[in-house]
């Protein structure tokens, strides 16, 4: 069983669902196959989303009153204002390892750098500190870094982007497993019950 995940690098709700889509997919014996979707310039105008800065005040009032919920419901440290960055070359580096070195580096990378942005208050955008964390997972910061910066990874996610919206996909994280299509990290009840079928 292969779960495709969907995630945006910069998400609260993606870091919130992290450890539990990992512990899910380890526990049922699935696959977990992470893009690290461009929601800012091709999933949302195609779905009718829009970027955080761009959405309501009740939108944003709610969003955070959610945020705060859900942080002390799973009882993880997470900052309601993190400094946004701009998530290109962090892809790019989740792109590259998961093509080369598969899909669990891949996961563990993309996780740590939700990780640092929402609990640890630091900007994987700055090119030292994303050398640590890659570095952090077990991966050498240097040629990663180095393979990351080739065009044909930014191809690749977007690419992987617009497959994304063809499935479906409009938010982050979304889960697909098949044609099942699973929005949001308060949807994992939904993935576990989906996986206990058909496996």
């Amino acid at each position: 069983m292969r779960i495709d995940y969907y995630l945006s690098l910069g998400s609260p709700w993606a870091y919130l669902g992290a450890a539990r889509i990992e512990a899910l997919a380890a526990t049922r014996g699935a696959t977990l196959r992470p893009y690290a979707c461009d929601y800012r310039e091709t999933i949302f105008p195609a779905s009718g989303g829009l970027p955080l800065p761009k959405r309501s005040p009740q939108r944003q009032a709610y969003r955070m009153q959610e945020l705060r919920r859900w942080r002390d419901h799973l009882g993880l440290p997470l900052l309601l204002t993190p400094t946004p960055y701009d998530e290109t070359f962090a892809a790019a580096c989740v792109i590259a390892l998961r093509e080369t070195q598969g899909d669990a580096p891949a996961v563990a990378l993309a996780h740590r750098l939700l990780r640092a942005l929402w609990a640890d208050g630091l900007n994987p955008g700055d090119r030292e500190t994303l050398a640590r964390l890659i570095g952090e997972t077990g991966v050498e910061a240097e040629p990663l870094m180095t393979l990351a910066e080739e065009p044909r990874w930014a191809a690749m996610r977007q690419a992987d982007s617009e497959a994304a919206l063809a499935r479906g996909v409009f938010g982050a994280p979304s889960y697909a497993i098949g044609d099942e299509l699973f929005w949001g990290q308060d949807r994992l009840d939904f993935v576990e019950r989906h996986l206990s079928r058909i496996a």
